[in-house]
């Protein structure tokens, strides 16, 4: 998610943010990205008033589909923005998580890691692997795009077909796995605590299956 901020095919270095930044939006509220455990979504948010600016902000998601630079230089420097974005998070409620995630989600891939990772991982990790999750992931059967606005729904269904008619679809898709979170019997509970907790809080969730 970090690196398609890097540069890209038709956007290198920062230029994405210089570009945004050009047409009035600002890096954060009106571009961003989230990694939550099963998706990565990208956000643009932009003016319709102007054909070229939609089409060029369009060509944005089109890079961030298939066309990520990944300059190495860029990938380890990236390695101590995301440590430290890691090391602002670790405050109490980030200590109680860690203890409460494993109960909530007992049984699962998602109680044994965070969308962000480990540590370890992000620190030594071999730059081809990052290439190949790219590869593996980002490919159009996994993807979607969503435009909510004033514009010509006509014409808009044309430009998403021009940008992403091109990302090419892998050869051969490795398989997409499905991690449950399976039924516990009974009640299952957390207590914990931490000395710079602010105030004292009971959750009670119902867990159910995923409905489409």
């Amino acid at each position: 998610e970090h690196m398609a901020f890097n540069g890209t095919k038709h956007f290198p270095k920062s230029d994405i943010v210089t570009f945004m930044e050009s047409i009035g939006m600002r890096f954060g509220p009106s571009v961003n990205a989230f990694t939550s455990f099963d998706e990565t979504v990208y956000m643009l948010q932009i003016p319709t008033d102007k054909p070229e600016v939609i089409d060029r902000s369009l060509l944005i998601l089109e890079d961030w589909a298939h066309n990520v630079s990944f300059d190495p230089a860029e990938i380890d420097k990236e390695r101590g923005v995301i440590t430290e974005e890691w090391r602002l998070r670790r405050g109490a409620q980030a200590r109680i998580q860690d203890q409460q995630f494993p109960v909530l989600l007992k049984g699962s891939r998602y109680a044994e890691r965070m969308p962000i990772g480990k540590m370890d991982v992000i620190q030594n990790f071999k730059h081809d692997r990052l290439k190949q999750f790219y590869a593996d992931w980002y490919r159009p059967d996994l993807m979607a795009v969503i435009v909510v606005g004033d514009f010509d729904k006509a014409a808009m269904e044309g430009l998403i077909r021009t940008h992403f008619a091109a990302v090419p679809a892998a050869p051969k898709p490795k398989p997409r796995p499905v991690f449950d979170v399976p039924k516990q019997p009974g009640t299952l509970y957390a207590v914990t605590t931490d000395p710079e907790a602010p105030m004292t809080t009971v959750s009670v969730y119902g867990k159910m299956a995923f409905r489409d």
